[in-house]
């Protein structure tokens, strides 16, 4: 009993952000992009205590790595997705059927294709980098930290939106991060690294990570700090040579 107890916990928060992923999706189709937004958000957060609670329980398994996965494809592969996808229509005003459209709709469709493959090379290659390190940008940061907090911030901005030309911008930004999350580029993992500074950093941004998620507040934070840590965690996997 008390196994299954053990096994149950990871399995909870993981099960959590699955229902999360749909709710996000129910609610973006009744026209509110911005909390189907944090709703993404806070899968994001789930999926933290997920890993956490697993190694603190010694609750690894194979059944919830595929469990992982499975929620990981909806809340932050499909959901973002069509978050950015309802975006374009209803921010960015574009017209359905049009070039655009369909741009944007292919668009939407590569990355969940992409999010797919990224998970599935994640959980069977055998060559995998060095511990602490992904291959590819995660799914988690594409979808869950930049793609959902863009759109949160397009709709408390919409002066900025509406002068941006978003019928653009919208699919190479889903592009980018397809092609991201499928190419062998190094992408530090948080983990326990030798300089204390760099700890200190991932525990402060996690901390106020969680505070804007439950709060609701600062998306502005959450993008910019994504964004950021996209952008260097790159550059040091480009830069960072392993014997």
């Amino acid at each position: 009993m008390k196994i299954l107890l053990r096994y149950t916990v990871p399995n909870s928060f993981t099960a959590a952000s699955l229902l999360l992923g749909l709710g996000s999706v129910v609610t973006m189709q009744l026209g509110d992009l911005e909390l189907a937004g944090w709703m993404i958000v806070w899968c994001g957060l789930l999926d933290v205590l997920d890993g956490l609670a697993a190694r603190l329980l010694k609750a690894t398994s194979s059944f919830g790595a595929e469990f992982d996965s499975m929620a990981d494809l909806v809340s932050f592969g499909v959901a973002p997705a069509l978050l950015v996808f309802h975006a374009g229509l209803e921010i960015g005003g574009i017209a359905a059927f049009s070039g655009a459209f369909w741009v944007l709709l292919t668009a939407s469709g590569m990355f969940v294709l992409a999010g797919a493959m990224r998970l599935a090379r994640f959980n069977l290659s055998t060559a995998k980098p060095r511990t602490g390190w992904f291959a590819g940008i995660p799914i988690t940061a594409a979808g869950g930290g930049l793609m959902s907090t863009a759109v949160i911030l397009l709709v408390r901005y919409p002066d900025i939106a509406a002068s941006l030309p978003l019928h653009l911008y919208l699919p190479v930004f889903l592009f980018v991060l397809a092609l991201g999350m499928v190419s062998t580029l190094r992408f530090p993992k948080m983990v326990k690294r030798d300089s204390r500074f760099i700890n200190a950093f991932q525990l402060i941004n996690a901390l106020a990570t969680y505070y804007c998620g439950i709060t609701r507040s600062f998306p502005e934070f959450l993008f910019f700090m994504g964004l950021f840590l996209l952008v260097s965690g790159l550059v040091a996997g480009r830069l960072t040579r392993f014997d």
